[in-house]
């Protein structure tokens, strides 16, 4: 009984990964340029003294949804989507490089360029940082325009140019920020190539419709497991009491 016990229970820890992430990508279906997480279940033989006769399963999250998401057009001068694979380059807050498609980009009251989760962007000189202005823009090769306080309108001035790195070749996972990363350390080059496309923002990849099938799924998992526990109780009662009859 202790195998169909302790197999059971496996079953149901991946259950609840996987609708821990399945949950975590719904309560991002609307934020911008969010990537979904993706859950896989791997085999984990048992290692000891014998013969490897037995395996269990393990759910978890392997890796995000690259998958691009819809672009929209907002009329924002600061929202931006970036085309491509190519991803905007910002500061974590522990101040490592960092990676992300957020484009809803935002200005602090001290003049720092952030993504909306307040993630300082970086630029070719270090975190942006825009003087007082009467407008700000950012054209497709990432590079912001400012007209000064009481400036000329038909004379802006270039402050920075957004980096922009390409995760080609590389191996990126995101962490529990949001944020992306390069595995085992490292940082990503910078891609010339990559464009903005301006005044528009990317939208999140996951499919709610797709993501409420998807826990549905799991919560059915987890309530057959928990019937095979049960009914695996049930069977180890019933051998107790035929034990126990006079002979």
């Amino acid at each position: 009984m202790d195998r169909l016990i302790y197999t059971s229970l496996t079953a149901m820890r991946g259950s609840m990964s996987r609708q821990t992430a399945i949950a975590n990508n719904l309560a991002n279906a609307q934020t911008p340029g969010f990537r979904a997480d993706i859950a896989e279940a791997q085999s984990l033989w048992l290692n000891g003294s014998g013969f490897e006769t037995r395996a269990l399963s393990s759910e978890e999250v392997l890796g995000a949804d690259m998958k691009a998401g819809t672009v929209t057009q907002t009329g924002r001068d600061l929202d931006v989507a970036v085309q491509g694979d190519a991803l905007l380059v910002v500061q974590a807050k522990n101040g490592e490089e960092a990676y992300t498609r957020r484009g809803d980009l935002q200005l602090s009251p001290s003049g720092l360029l952030t993504t909306g989760d307040g993630s300082p962007v970086q630029g070719a000189q270090g975190p942006v940082t825009i003087p007082p202005a009467d407008s700000i823009s950012i054209d497709t090769e990432g590079r912001v325009w400012v007209v000064p306080t009481g400036g000329d309108p038909q004379s802006p001035q270039e402050v920075d140019r957004l980096r922009l790195a390409t995760p080609a070749g590389s191996n990126i996972v995101k962490g529990l920020d949001g944020l992306f990363r390069v595995k085992g350390g490292g940082i990503l080059p910078d891609d010339p190539e990559a464009r903005l496309v301006t005044r528009s923002i990317e939208g999140s990849n996951v499919a709610a419709t797709t993501a409420l099938v998807e826990m549905i799924e799991a919560s059915r998992s987890w309530d057959t497991q928990l019937k095979m526990i049960t009914d695996a109780r049930d069977m180890d009662s019933a051998t107790a009491n035929l034990m126990q009859l006079p002979r």
